[in-house]
């Protein structure tokens, strides 16, 4: 029989609780890394991506020759690292003769490689090349707006797949309420075409307005650049099914015939069945009583 090690150090415990399977998980944390081959370009967007991410990004600057996601086996060493680092989705860059300045992002479940989206980055203008306040810089960790401009994300299958692991990327983690002075950036994806997307980074800028609702305006802080879709690969649907699936253990059963209101508080509906009168005995008593009350009243 196989001895399994247990640890005894509770920081080693604790590390393990925070890496197990959860009913609500927590935020998604990224893994950015380069191949073999890589551009200032690619370097510059891979480092701003981390800036913009570094509360929950972790990045290696090795470079990685036997890292290839849409090849059988190429995955192998990309799965490790997910495993290692306890990371969910990953930007891997990468550039050659026939795809330069490549990127490709990614998710896992399982640390097992959930789906792919390739992209080529085009027209990139780095945080540096943009003259603004730094007053108005956002803060590490701030919840960010992300807006979807353009048809293409409804209707082509490849944007409606880029719009969804972009919105992973960024979106953070899932809050349950939010302050409106947090609220200082705002990522803008544009569709330009069937294949195209402009992406930018702006910050937001509250003035007053007269009214409660202050007036907001955008200002670009960068990053900016265009994303060409190249590939993307759908995961299977055995996989899509077992990420998709959603436990019941911590759901609340629902109680039928009882709903909340403001007012009442809890209010209930009882349905009762259909009473015989004549079978139950109740009418000859009632007649009983009347008979005995008439003969008093007689006599």
């Amino acid at each position: 029989m196989m001895k399994i090690n247990t640890p005894k150090k509770k920081r080693v415990l604790r590390e393990l609780e925070k890496r197990a399977p959860k009913l609500v998980e927590t935020g998604k944390k990224t893994l950015i890394l380069q191949g073999l081959k890589t551009s200032n370009v690619l370097n510059s967007v891979l480092k701003e991506i981390y800036h913009l991410k570094r509360d929950s990004a972790v990045r290696y600057t090795r470079k990685n020759d036997n890292i290839r996601p849409f090849e059988s086996g190429g995955e192998t060493s990309l799965e490790f690292f997910s495993q290692k680092t306890d990371c969910s989705i990953f930007v891997y860059g990468n550039t050659s003769k026939k795809r330069p300045d490549n990127i490709i992002i990614g998710r896992t479940y399982d640390h097992q490689i959930y789906d792919l989206v390739e992209v080529g980055v085009e027209n990139f203008k780095p945080m540096e090349s943009f003259k603004y306040d730094k007053k108005l810089a956002p803060q590490v960790g701030s919840k960010p707006f992300i807006t979807f401009a353009g048809e293409g994300f409804e209707s082509i299958d490849e944007l409606k797949h880029l719009k969804e692991v972009l919105l992973d990327l960024f979106r953070g983690e899932v809050v349950e309420s939010l302050s409106l002075v947090g609220l200082d950036r705002v990522y803008v994806i544009t569709a330009v075409s069937s294949d195209r997307v402009f992406l930018t980074h702006c910050a937001v800028r509250l003035k007053k307005s007269g009214s409660v609702v202050p007036r907001i305006e955008l200002v670009e802080v960068g990053p900016s650049m265009d994303l060409v879709v190249r590939r993307h690969r759908l995961p299977n649907e055995s996989l899509r099914k077992e990420a998709m699936r959603i436990s019941t253990d911590g759901l609340k059963k629902k109680i039928k015939n009882v709903v909340g209101d403001s007012i009442q508080g809890k209010v209930g509906k009882i349905y009762m069945p259909d009473q015989k009168v004549s079978s139950s005995g109740i009418l000859d008593r009632v007649v009983t009583y009347c008979q005995v009350l008439n003969t008093k009243l007689f006599w």
